[in-house]
């Protein structure tokens, strides 16, 4: 059987090198072996020297996302269940309280590319992005479920959220439902923190939640007593609620989607927080150009990801650079700003170039309070942080 094997431009295989978790096509020389989306190959330079092991395709602008840069790995069965075994006691150890609710695998973080498997109660929810998963996903989802009974964690389902766009660049069908042969409902009620929370597997933005947030929410928590505070963008409440439990003095939820904000009230009822929030259906930047000075103390500003491309960088830029701008003007003297952004495209050194531009045309000072990003759950690889590292959360005092 003739080598598969993928030759590398000596530019592509210094950025493998460095830890570059996928090999793309402009870097491609030459594909020996004749392989199949989805089939095992290795990364060598020109000169025959190895560097990595991963899935193929044929057509992708990834050519080959890595599995394994050790020339001695066998990649089969045993392979992945070890992978699978490393990201479980891995969250074990960093989300022992929060266990039954938390991501379990995170893609190229856990070096499995193009998989996410989030947990929430006895349901499994997976994304598969890549062919090379999707290939082995009865083998995969066998070995979760057994590496999770082993542990006595009780799991009755999988959940498949296969709707997202990414899976189209590698010729993937769009669909959603359980893999096994159950009839379950899909909106389960998760315990996050103290805080009771519907997520809806089915419709849900992600897999059905912002498990990303989730100790950044309690930062908040811990902050808002006696305090009035607006939630932007709220989605299905969960800043805000967290704040109500905090015992802040009233807080105010703004989201553009009465779905959302019917959500976030049931939300609020599951927890007997809704005395505590007003819940306005308006459009975020509208209501930030409307509301009076100096009404809040905490503002909250989590918006969705204003560019998920590099061509629409500097719209993304200046919409983030207003609303935080109007933020920060309106706040009473000494309030406090939360700042958030999702998009792994605007990074951490322009969004905090943003925020001193926005600060200094409101004529504001910024005193940090704390800088964070995603939980614990979704880790960071210091060798592949663009792709890993894209949540930022600020908190500064506005002086």
């Amino acid at each position: 059987m003739s080598r598969k094997v993928v030759i590398i431009s000596d530019e592509g295989a210094q950025y493998i090198e460095k830890g570059q978790a996928n090999m793309y096509r402009n870097n491609l020389e030459h594909v020996a072996g004749n392989p199949q989306s989805g089939e095992i190959v290795t990364i060598e330079t020109k000169d025959h020297h190895y560097l990595a092991t991963g899935f193929y395709h044929e057509t992708s602008h990834v050519v080959v996302r890595i599995l394994t840069r050790n020339k001695e790995d066998v990649i089969n069965d045993a392979f992945f269940k070890n992978r699978l075994q490393a990201a479980y006691d891995f969250r074990r150890t960093v989300e022992a309280r929060n266990l039954s609710n938390c991501r379990l695998v995170f893609g190229e973080a856990d070096f499995l590319p193009g998989l996410t498997v989030d947990r929430y109660n006895d349901i499994l929810v997976t994304q598969i992005t890549s062919v090379g998963m999707e290939n082995r996903k009865d083998m995969l989802y066998k070995q979760l479920k057994q590496i999770l009974k082993k542990d006595r964690q009780q799991i009755k389902a999988i959940y498949e959220r296969n709707d997202v766009k990414a899976r189209e660049k590698e010729d993937l069908p769009l669909y959603k439902g359980f893999y096994d042969d159950v009839d379950l409902p899909t909106v389960i009620t998760i315990k996050e923190n103290g805080l009771l929370l519907n997520v809806d597997i089915e419709n849900g933005q992600k897999t059905g939640y912002f498990l990303d947030q989730k100790s950044n929410r309690v930062l908040l928590r811990e902050m808002a007593h006696g305090k009035t505070v607006l939630d932007c963008f709220t989605h299905t409440g969960g800043f805000a609620l967290n704040a109500a439990k905090g015992n802040a003095k009233h807080v105010t939820a703004v989201d553009v989607s009465k779905t959302a904000l019917d959500e976030a009230l049931e939300n609020a009822k599951l927890n007997k927080l809704e005395d505590k929030i007003d819940f306005v259906q308006a459009d975020v930047f509208d209501y930030l150009d409307q509301i009076k000075l100096h009404q809040f103390d905490i503002i909250v500003l989590d918006p969705p990801a204003f560019t998920k491309s590099r061509s629409s960088f500097y719209k993304a830029y200046n919409g983030y650079k207003h609303i935080n701008k109007k933020a920060m003007n309106v706040l009473r003297g000494g309030g406090y700003l939360i700042s958030c952004s999702c998009s792994h495209f605007m990074d951490r050194e322009n969004y905090e170039k943003m925020l001193r531009e926005a600060a200094s045309e409101a004529g504001v000072i910024l005193k940090q309070v704390s800088v964070t990003q995603q939980n614990h759950d979704h880790p960071i690889l210091w060798t592949n942080d663009q792709e890993t590292a894209y949540l930022k959360f600020y908190i500064f005092q506005i002086i």
